[in-house]
């Protein structure tokens, strides 16, 4: 069956009160995002609900889509007809053909803002419900609690059927919290953090540290690649490559192994608050979760922390490691995330980093080096690309290096 369009239903939005208005623009242009690639498709947000009409694009596709829009709470797949009442009898049927399974219940229910329509709600209910009965074998009415609610609503431009109720992801629309960034890495931890700050409505930017010729280029890929699964949620997400190898080999040859690794995130904490500043951000993303390695500890979040006084948010904080692989594996990171390409991060770890560094040692071995030095010049060789949904850059390096051989 073709559908004409979609109600969408906003949920969590019903309380912004005045700024709801804001928060419904912000969303319909986020879908618009990311259904770019129908042009046929119109976008009509009112004040209760959204509506987005087909004109042919298909229904299948643009769910794929719809369910990963963060403001979205429930949507559901409509056709609008003419007002009558034979038009409403046999799209009813032909709608609960195409849904209905053996044993589910059912209930019709209608809703009337065309007070002029000849029927009123309990007598469609009633006229719909038993043409049902007369042409479809197993059909059990239940008022409660029904697997399946044919819903009519009566217009005043048509009549709406619709029998679907689908789940989106909820949450708030990106955009509608502001703008941060969030370090990236190439693990597991980081893009989950991402997809929870864009669920809370935060437009991120991806800062990610590479270090050529240590990590490869296929390293850089990946992150690109972890920005495009997350874009999904998000419509575009600039992904901003920092070039980290002269600062980690200064460090390295300069200070004590123990404060290699509190010193290497002091400075990456450094470049991620001068990018945000540029970029108009208001906070600061990662995802650390205490305890779960040396630069993660409590001491090591002061010692690192000291470098700004700007919000540091660490969406994962608390979650335990198999919490974290759990909505990696649903939100289909997890399997990239796994591949063995190392990040900056891991090349220059010491093998017994200070898992309680003193803020005054840290203070004290970094003022040893030229830090504004070092952090302009990897400001100079930043690169910013703009990811969209989906895309692939794994194929694309690996395609590369094939030619090269």
């Amino acid at each position: 069956m073709e559908y004409t369009e979609v109600m969408v239903r906003y949920g969590e939005l019903s309380t912004k009160g005045k700024n709801r208005k804001d928060f419904i623009n912000r969303l319909a242009s986020n879908v618009e995002k990311v259904l770019k690639d129908f042009p046929q498709i119109e976008f009509h947000p009112r004040h209760d609900r959204m509506h987005i009409v087909l004109n042919g694009a298909s229904f299948k596709d643009v769910d794929q889509r719809l369910k990963k829009v963060f403001g979205i709470q429930t949507y559901s797949p409509a056709i609008k007809i003419p007002k009558t009442l034979e038009d409403i009898e046999k799209t009813s049927l032909e709608l609960m053909q195409e849904t209905f399974k053996p044993g589910m219940t059912f209930k019709v229910n209608t809703k009337r803002s065309d007070h002029k329509f000849e029927y009123d709600t309990n007598q469609l209910n009633n006229l719909v419900g038993d043409y049902l009965f007369d042409h479809m074998d197993g059909l059990k009415a239940e008022m409660k609690h029904p697997d399946l609610v044919l819903r009519i609503e009566v217009r005043q431009d048509a009549v709406y059927i619709s029998n679907q109720l689908l789940h989106g992801v909820g949450g708030m629309p990106v955009g509608t919290a502001g703008k941060a960034v969030m370090m990236l890495s190439g693990g597991i931890d980081s893009p989950v953090a991402s997809w929870l700050a864009l669920k809370r409505g935060v437009d991120i930017e991806m800062v990610h540290f590479f270090s050529p010729p240590y990590t490869t280029e296929k390293a850089l890929a990946k992150a690109k690649e972890l920005t495009g699964i997350l874009a999904n949620y998000a419509g575009k997400i600039n992904f901003i490559a920092v070039p980290f190898a002269e600062i980690q080999e200064t460090i390295k040859e300069k200070l004590p192994e123990g404060y290699l690794m509190t010193v290497q995130r002091r400075f990456m904490l450094q470049l991620a608050d001068r990018i945000r500043a540029q970029r108009g951000g208001l906070a600061i993303f990662n995802g650390e979760s205490v305890g779960q390695v040396a630069s993660q500890t409590l001491q090591s979040m002061v010692a690192i922390n000291d470098v700004t006084t700007i919000p540091v948010i660490r969406p994962v904080a608390t979650m335990d490691k198999t919490e974290i692989i759990a909505k990696a594996e649903e939100i289909g990171t997890f399997d990239l995330s796994i591949q063995p390409f190392e990040d900056c991060c891991t090349i220059f770890a010491p093998p017994r980093p200070k898992t309680k560094p003193k803020l005054e040692k840290a203070r004290e071995y970094e003022a040893r080096l030229d830090v504004e030095g070092l952090i302009q010049r990897a400001l100079d060789g930043i690169e910013v690309t703009p990811i969209y949904p989906n895309e692939k850059f794994l194929d694309d390096k690996a395609q590369e290096d094939a030619d090269l051989l």
